[in-house]
């Protein structure tokens, strides 16, 4: 068999830009073969295959799938079984945040926000988790936020909940899958990202002050302690909060 394919395998949901992207590249950087999932930016995602392909001696396979979506979950999972014997590794990252007055607040963007960042990784845990049961071991790291620890913030409060929920659900699939698969989770506070280009300068220097390091993350210090939570052997049922020691 090709080397290529006896290297240890990461599955990243929403892996085409921000800090999915970004450990996509870290593991790539550790050797991993790299599965990147993502829901509609095909432009963004072949730039950050061709770049991890471009560095590194690693397979980089593109999956097009809604993780809110059962079928698209079961359809991503056949396909991936075809060009992979094992998952080594799930990280569960894709997420939205619809930032809105709690007036213009509905049932159907809480529903969303919910499916996307609680139901998904609840799905991909659910049905990756039992291959990686079937082949003896597994790793998965949820990507929750300090939104849902101690950072809340009224425009945000279904993203919050969101986010709190999926640091409930990973001490429950520690619990359900042990020994054998390490459920871990990280909990980033403010990253440059996307999801906070349109902050405004101000704001961001009055978020900053509450801030040790005095910055936000960059997606690349977020994806060191993500690979550290999915690699570390005696690592389970652990909350990592990573925020620059925001007080």
């Amino acid at each position: 068999m090709n080397q290529i394919y006896n290297k240890k395998t990461v599955l990243i949901t929403g892996g085409s830009r921000g800090i999915g992207a970004a450990t996509a590249k870290e593991f790539a950087s550790h050797g991993y073969n790299i599965i990147i999932n993502y829901v509609e930016n095909d432009f963004q995602a072949q730039n950050i295959r061709q770049e991890i392909l471009s560095k590194y001696d690693v397979k980089v396979t593109l999956v097009k799938a809604d993780v809110s979506q059962e079928k698209d979950i079961e359809k991503m999972i056949s396909t991936i079984k075809k060009e992979y014997e094992t998952i080594d590794c799930l990280i569960n990252n894709a997420g939205i945040a619809i930032d809105t007055t709690l007036e213009d607040k509905t049932v159907a963007n809480f529903h969303q926000i919910l499916d996307v960042n609680l139901i998904g990784p609840f799905l991909m845990s659910k049905y990756i988790g039992q291959l990686m049961l079937e082949q003896g071991y597994g790793r998965i790291v949820n990507i929750s936020s300090t939104n849902g620890i101690d950072s809340y913030y009224p425009y945000s409060m279904d993203y919050d909940a969101s986010k709190a929920g999926l640091i409930s659900l990973t001490h429950n699939f520690a619990i359900q899958y042990a020994p054998h698969i390490q459920v871990n989770c990280v909990a980033p506070g403010w990253v440059n990202t996307e999801m906070n280009k349109e902050l405004e300068k101000e704001y961001i220097a009055e978020e900053n002050k509450h801030i040790l390091l005095k910055r936000f993350a960059e997606p690349e210090e977020i994806a060191e302690t993500i690979y550290f939570a999915a690699t570390a052997s005696y690592l389970n049922d652990a909350i990592i909060k990573i925020d620059g020691g925001r007080i």
